[in-house]
């Protein structure tokens, strides 16, 4: 009687075991299958985001010269008509993360800053010149910076930056969809990302 209880102790140690180590190595399983699952989505994410503008600017040049004692002078001037393509890119590539499987949390460090490029399309019209004060590389390098500066100006005051960011935040979304689907966390830094609107915090 007493060997029958102590095998009916022994079947059940056993039993227990054995899915305490069949439950454990679902859960290792599930968090590894999650976190393939987020690493597999960072590398979906990981693209260029491009918003694309379009702007015109038209810009005065004028350049004057004195000579012998102010009494000449020589002036150049011209109209510079621009048509340029502005560009506003992340790239998600980019992006710095840790992934902690046991504590089930994606870390996001780094989000990459916003590239603006400016392409433009430069038009000389009416253009005048004196012989004395004729136009020359230099002119059109300093022509060159000021359209930049110019187009700079227009782009911070247009809506492109603000559906760049919008552009980025939709894609960082998908990482808040995917952790919270699986029951992980997602921090930026030290700040949890506990709802969509906190989703802002990773704008640069």
């Amino acid at each position: 009687m007493r060997n029958f209880i102590l095998g009916i102790l022994l079947a059940t140690l056993a039993v227990i075991g054995i899915n305490y180590f069949v439950s454990r190595f679902k859960t290792q399983k599930t968090a590894l299958e999650s976190s393939d699952l987020i690493v597999d989505q960072i590398k979906n994410v990981g693209k260029l985001v491009v918003t694309e503008g379009h702007f015109s600017e038209v810009i005065t040049y004028k350049d004057a010269k004195t000579y012998y004692l102010d009494i000449l002078t020589a002036e150049k001037k011209a109209i510079v008509v621009v048509n340029a393509t502005v560009t506003i890119s992340y790239d998600l590539s980019k992006i710095d993360h840790l992934i902690d499987r046991d504590a089930k949390t994606l870390t996001i460090t780094k989000i990459p800053e916003a590239e603006t490029t400016i392409t433009p399309e430069i038009k000389y019209h009416d253009l005048e010149e004196d012989f004395f004060n004729q136009f020359n590389p230099q002119d059109h390098n300093l022509i060159q910076k000021e359209v930049i500066n110019q187009l700079d100006k227009k782009v911070k005051a247009s809506t492109l930056i603000s559906n760049a960011e919008n552009r980025l935040l939709s894609e960082l979304q998908k990482l808040y969809i995917i952790t919270n689907s699986l029951g992980w966390k997602l921090v930026y830094n030290d700040d949890s990302i506990s709802y969509p609107e906190d989703l802002k915090k990773l704008v640069p």
